[in-house]
């Protein structure tokens, strides 16, 4: 070997080590953007808004127990899961004019500052709840749970950018991971605060409402850190394609995009119904546990704390899971997991926080890995330089659309006044979704996107 090609291959190798180097910088910083914002979906969404807000509306309710949101005639009960299902409407609206704009214009950073202090502000706004201000909650409810979804499009883009195929399963992982892990940390803050509100001179309504305060301002701090580590990316116009062509015209051309990859398609249909299953379990578990087993707000937040703490070991194990078997078969095997869970949950007996944690414990194996690797799988997926356009899609698939389930479940407390019968409801959301993966030949799917096929998928 001459001077001149050992030379160019330590230049070579030089030039990869910068390259990892770089990348794990920017993996590391998009981490904690997992960080910064599960607070939110464990303190708020998942624990204390649901009751609180419910208590709000019940205050506020007529002698019937309505309450009368627009005019509209709402079980005060069925109130916050309808807020949930609002939240996801306008989210729908809003997503596909972010999704075109990050591609056209490759600024993905600004957007999703702007996305994530939006949310962050109005989950602080939460504070003011009381009386019977619930109309105000709701409205706070539906910017910040809009905002979030808004900012995981932005988030989610990021993965196949700042990482190999080879380790999707394993970032998209530990992004989840570390998301747990502040959601457990900040739980046990606010079990102290809760327990110990007495003590502390505060009212149980006030000590719930800095819990949710408290969340938007922890969501707003660690934002700063993927605002300085990840970067932006230039991007390629086509001929006549600038910032100002409509965000809907463009999600009209993804769409239409998207039938050249009908795989895509067919993993995302699979996605939006599984997913709608987990995403109203996480948000009206508290309000099942509270209302229908009559359990304290205290055992609320351990189980909640159980699962997140579950969740760090279900996402990293599920991770290794995907390495020797395949996300999709991994998937596959959570799915049926979760639908075993509902079963058993329908069957829980009231006042018996044993068995609540019990349940919580299953949910928790399978609650991080399920997200994750559908994440990940997903980004095997996207044909390049269409990240943000099909996360978009994505992002709707995950929270956008996901007002079915909060209805579904919200409805049927509404016809029966059970909250058994709601809960028993969200299996079919589980068995579809798993028969319709199942239908999915993952590895040609990759194929037909033009993207490297990893060993296992």
């Amino acid at each position: 070997m001459s001077a001149q090609t050992t030379e160019e291959a330590e230049s070579g190798a030089e030039d990869g080590r910068a390259d990892a180097a770089a990348r794990k910088r920017e993996q590391h910083g998009w981490y904690f953007y997992d960080f910064a914002c599960s607070v939110y979906s464990t303190s708020v969404l998942t624990v204390f808004l649901g009751p609180y807000l419910t208590a709000v509306a019940k205050a506020a309710a007529d002698a019937e127990g309505y309450v009368h949101p627009l005019g509209i005639p709402v079980r005060a009960g069925s109130y916050f899961a309808y807020a949930v299902s609002a939240s996801v409407i306008v989210a729908v609206l809003v997503m596909p004019l972010v999704g075109a704009l990050a591609d056209r214009t490759g600024r993905k950073k600004p957007l999703l500052a702007a996305a994530a202090y939006t949310g962050a502000t109005a989950t602080a706004g939460m504070f003011l709840l009381g009386g019977e201000r619930y109309l105000l909650g709701g409205l706070l409810l539906i910017v910040a749970n809009a905002s979030l979804s808004v900012s995981m499009v932005l988030y989610n883009a990021y993965l196949p950018q700042i990482s190999t195929p080879d380790e999707r399963d394993t970032v998209s992982s530990r992004g989840w991971a570390f998301g747990y892990t502040s959601g457990a940390f900040v739980l046990v803050l606010n079990l102290v605060l809760f327990q110990g509100h007495d003590s502390f001179g505060l009212s149980e309504g006030t000590a719930v409402r800095i819990c949710l305060a408290s969340a938007g301002l922890w969501w707003g701090a660690f934002t700063i850190i993927p605002l300085r580590r990840l970067r932006d990316r230039a991007v390629v116009r086509e001929p006549g394609a600038g910032p100002a062509v409509s965000g809907w015209k463009q999600l009209v051309a993804t769409l239409k995009d998207m039938r050249r990859y009908p795989l895509t398609l067919s993993f995302l249909l699979a996605y939006l119904i599984y997913n709608d299953g987990v995403q109203t379990v996480i948000s009206q578990a508290s309000i099942y546990g509270s209302e229908e087993l009559e359990l304290e707000q205290s055992t609320l937040i351990v189980a909640v704390l159980l699962v997140q703490i579950l969740a760090v070991a279900g996402a990293l194990g599920m991770g290794r899971l995907a390495v020797a078997y395949g996300a999709k078969r991994t998937i596959l095997g959570s799915l049926a997991a979760w639908g075993l869970t509902l079963g058993a949950g329908y069957f829980l007996p009231a006042r018996t926080p044993v068995w609540f944690f019990a349940l919580a414990s299953m949910i928790g194996l399978v609650l991080g890995g399920s997200q994750a690797l559908s994440r990940s799988l997903f980004s095997h997926l996207v044909p390049a330089g269409k990240e943000a356009e099909y996360f978009s899609a994505y992002e709707m698939s995950d929270r956008g659309l996901s007002w079915v389930g909060p209805l579904v479940f919200g409805l049927t407390y509404q016809v029966t006044g059970s909250y058994r019968d709601a809960i028993i409801s969200l299996v079919v959301f589980f068995a579809l979704g798993f028969v319709l993966l199942a239908r999915v030949p993952v590895r040609r799917a990759v194929e037909a996107a033009g993207n490297p096929v990893p060993e296992r998928v």
